[in-house]
């Protein structure tokens, strides 16, 4: 398998792009409200995800969705609201360094929920590494 067709390689590329969310992020709400810096971003996203739908033919037909898939992409494109707003205000707020640590005790959360609510399994030693996320995170934050 090809490093471009790893879960890993893009998990990595995604942790690069959301260290810069937090930087640039950090800058551009600096003379602005963090709910219109919100929204500007989405508009952004928007626009971009459009344009690669587009160029690579991705667009359906919404009637061909399934209304499980419409309900729960509804639900996460709230809690992905919700988060960006509260984000945004937090590094309005606080220090970008300390902000996105804090931010990431969702890796724990996420952790939590997917053996909660997916029936997931985590190892004894998978745990030993939220528990340092977790530890890691906090210290990063209040210390």
């Amino acid at each position: 398998m090809s490093l471009v067709a790893s879960w890993q390689f893009w998990a990595l590329v995604a942790a690069v792009f959301a260290a810069l969310t937090a930087i640039f992020a950090k800058v551009g709400i600096s003379d602005i409200d963090s709910d219109l810096a919100t929204f500007i971003r989405t508009c952004v996203i928007i626009v971009v995800l459009g344009a690669i739908l587009t160029a690579m033919g991705k667009w359906r037909a919404p009637q061909t969705i399934p209304v499980k898939t419409w309900v729960f992409l509804t639900l996460s494109g709230l809690a992905t609201g919700a988060s960006w707003l509260a984000y945004f205000r937090a590094l309005k707020l606080g220090d970008a360094a300390r902000v996105a640590p804090l931010d990431k005790l969702s890796i724990v959360l996420v952790a939590i929920f997917g053996v909660m609510f997916l029936g997931e399994h985590l190892s004894a030693m998978n745990w030993v590494g939220v528990a340092l996320i977790a530890t890691g995170a906090i210290l990063l934050a209040v210390f």
